[in-house]
């Protein structure tokens, strides 16, 4: 297809804004349609003066959208996404949720978490969970994809050749993200003054991303994988690092880690493994598709500690929806997402 038409449901909020910042030089993509609940009826770069002469549409209630689009991606709070996922796959249309609505497998799992029940659960069985670099080939002859949160695709590539060589005791994950991960809203815990010059850990133990980690960790595995897992907010707008510390069922050295992980990601073009000794860092994939990886040995206790690196706006949500896209289409992986970080 030479000119595929994409809808943005939730254009106004970052990941949706992103979307249309990514896709408007996608050499196969136009961007039909934008919608917002918040802003209806201004011009998406009245919202945003950066995507001025860029992006200059004017915003609707969405109405439609899935008839004139051959892909529609929604950026919207949990618990709205299954009846344009529904409206969709009548229409013969792909959709990509950049939200949690489709993440988990598991109907109780996500109303544990998330406090609402699936409306149409059979809709689910239709839908796939994908990180290309880990479930591409899963992708083939679906309609429906949960494109996966921010931190869970940092771990889940900083501990994948681990999990899938059934090396890993003990898990403690450490993450760090820019404020952008909480979405538009205003909060206090954002408010400027609140987070300028602070940081600290916040729902220690008890995030919503925790069992999206648990399920891709035990399917890597081949059982179950409980975590710690505690999340960190950091006084900048974009980018999250994730500290993995694991617990090997083997001893291995930093060479061999090392060469494993280079071996595991030989090929994968977002995914790059640090020289050894030297350090991920969110600088390097600022504004980027880019995982960088650095692997780490604890002779001492016996553990390895893995260092993930991603901008969560682009490989944490709408890179990564738009290299879903691209499989779905069978495009290149990388059109539209060959974006250097800046070198400061």
């Amino acid at each position: 297809m030479d000119n595929i038409k994409a809808g943005i449901i939730g254009a106004t909020g970052y990941a949706g804004a992103e979307l249309v910042r990514l896709l408007s030089r996608h050499p196969h993509v136009s961007v039909a349609a934008v919608s917002s609940v918040s802003f209806e009826g201004k011009k998406l770069s009245e919202v945003y003066p950066s995507l001025s002469g860029v992006c200059d549409m004017t915003l609707t209630d969405g109405e439609g959208m899935e008839k004139e689009c051959d892909v529609i991606f929604a950026s919207l709070p949990h618990g709205l996404s299954e009846e344009w996922a529904a409206k969709c796959v009548e229409a013969g249309k792909k959709f990509i949720d950049l939200g949690a609505d489709f993440r988990l497998d598991d109907g109780e799992v996500y109303a544990k978490w998330y406090g609402k029940e699936y409306k149409l659960p059979k809709l689910h069985k239709q839908s796939v969970y994908c990180i290309p670099e880990l479930h591409r080939a899963l992708l083939e002859g679906k309609s429906i994809v949960g494109n996966p949160g921010c931190y869970p695709t940092s771990v889940a590539l900083a501990l994948a050749p681990l999990m899938k060589a059934d090396l890993a005791g003990g898990i403690v994950v450490d993450s760090k993200s820019g404020v952008t991960g909480s979405g538009r809203g205003l909060s206090d815990t954002t408010h400027y003054p609140n987070c300028n010059e602070a940081f600290s850990p916040y729902k220690v133990a008890s995030h919503r991303h925790t069992p999206e980690i648990e399920q891709t960790l035990s399917k890597l595995a081949g059982h179950e994988v409980k975590i710690t897992f505690v999340p960190h907010l950091l006084p900048l707008n974009r980018g999250i690092i994730s500290t993995c510390y694991v617990d090997l069922k083997k001893s291995m050295t930093a060479a061999q880690l090392h060469d494993m992980y280079s071996k595991f990601y030989a090929g994968e073009r977002f995914v790059r493994i640090m020289p050894q000794g030297e350090c991920a860092n969110l600088r390097n994939v600022r504004m980027s598709n880019y995982c960088d990886i650095s692997v780490h040995a604890d002779e001492h206790t016996g553990r390895a500690v893995i260092v993930a690196a991603i901008d969560n706006m682009v490989k944490g949500a709408a890179g990564q929806a738009i290299q879903n896209m691209n499989i779905l289409f069978g495009l290149d992986e990388g059109e539209g997402l060959d974006y250097i970080p800046p070198a400061f």
